[in-house]
């Protein structure tokens, strides 16, 4: 679908003790673009923030931009760390804003909460989907909103549809993050923005991984007990996987194993963005078994994978070329984990900065996540140490 001539796009950020101060200038930023014209989504993101007057201090900054933004939607999230005008900052207090002008797309925002009652809890909130709506942004309280579960019931009532989005990051437990809604402070649950009509936009999740090995089937399971693959035990296939590494790639695997879980069984190849990644949790070497962060059935294909500086440049660049194939992109939100940033990357600029080369825009922001949102193989998860994008063409 080629992108409307009138889609414009805009980013700030300001770092200082004073959040509302740094809310007016973010918001200015990011509106500068757009030539006086209201936007149609601006998304708030706010560093610095907890319980008590900190957490006041959060909100209120959000509050000022929204007031300040004018937007017919606004969403927004407090965070340990965010994203805007080219930079990355951390454990500062700072604001970042993004604003956009969308003809032609309808925003429907929206506030999903948790009803909990003597026989489990539902989530409501989430508008009736139209045929038109394209996909969603969803910003969530981790501490009070069943993240892994609603997205696993999406994939089952709403096949295909994308969900992009983080969770927010600046609190350690309940009650210390905050959400923002067209004028609202929320303390918990969930809030987002559903998109459709003439949505020109793709989600990117690079899942920062290089693979090792070869792609093998698993023979025998347990719930997350990888027990045989290709018809061996698990341990004597990642020994043989191992042995066969050089040396610095055998570090790797010493410092954070991973396995990438193929989403489609059916393909001839997979190759990069054909996995979904999960950490593994431990060896028993009595057994042979292998356990890892969710759960592999028998049939499935996997392959062993290492997560480095190197390799998280690597993958985020190949799918952000990818990615623009066909033109490159006006501009984008991004969903960087915490554990990247200075964790992973010399700088916590890495991420925006590869994604503005890599997307040919300067409309950058988001924030740093305690877990990022994106679909691989058409399903939407919750992932870690990952990049999730955004991209509007």
């Amino acid at each position: 679908m080629p992108p409307s001539p009138g889609r414009r796009f805009g980013d700030g950020l300001a770092v200082g003790p004073d959040l509302r101060g740094a809310a007016e200038v973010a918001v200015a930023q990011a509106l500068a673009p757009l030539g006086g014209a209201t936007p149609d989504l601006l998304c708030v993101f706010v560093a610095g923030g907890g319980r008590g007057a900190d957490g006041d201090a959060a909100a209120q900054a959000g509050l000022r931009a929204m007031e300040l933004g004018g937007a017919r939607t606004t969403i927004g999230a407090t965070a340990g760390g965010v994203i805007g005008d080219g930079r990355g900052v951390e454990d500062v207090p700072a604001v970042a804003a993004w604003a956009a002008i969308l003809p032609g797309v309808e925003i429907r925002p929206f506030r999903l909460t948790v009803e909990r009652s003597e026989t489990g809890a539902d989530v409501t909130g989430l508008p009736q989907l139209r045929a038109d709506d394209r996909l969603a942004v969803l910003l969530v309280d981790p501490y009070s909103f069943p993240t892994g579960g609603f997205l696993q019931r999406c994939n089952a009532v709403l096949p295909g549809f994308p969900l992009v989005g983080g969770l927010a990051s600046v609190a350690s437990g309940p009650g210390g993050n905050r959400l923002f809604l067209d004028g609202e402070v929320l303390l918990g649950g969930a809030v987002g923005a559903l998109l459709g009509g003439d949505v020109a936009a793709r989600a990117i999740v690079s899942q920062g991984c290089r693979p090792i090995g070869p792609t093998m089937v698993v023979t025998r399971a347990e719930r997350n007990l990888l027990v045989e693959l290709a018809g061996a035990p698990a341990y004597t296939r990642l020994g043989e996987i191992v042995t066969a590494l050089p040396p610095a790639e055998q570090e790797l695997v010493g410092r954070g194993l991973q396995l990438g879980v193929a989403m489609n069984e059916y393909a001839e190849e997979h190759g990069r963005g054909d996995f979904l990644i999960r950490g593994v949790l431990g060896i028993d070497v009595e057994s042979g078994a292998v356990a890892v962060g969710d759960v592999v059935g028998v049939g499935q294909s996997v392959r062993f994978q290492v997560r480095d500086a190197a390799a998280a440049d690597e993958d985020l660049t190949e799918l952000l070329a990818g990615a623009v194939a066909d033109g490159p992109a006006r501009g984008a939100l991004l969903f960087s984990c915490n554990g990247r940033g200075r964790a992973m990357f010399p700088s916590a600029d890495h991420d925006v900065g590869a994604v503005r080369a890599g997307l040919g825009t300067d409309g950058v922001a988001g924030f740093f996540a305690a877990g990022e949102i994106g679909p691989v193989g058409g399903r939407n998860h919750l992932h870690g140490f990952t990049a999730s994008v955004l991209a509007f063409q």
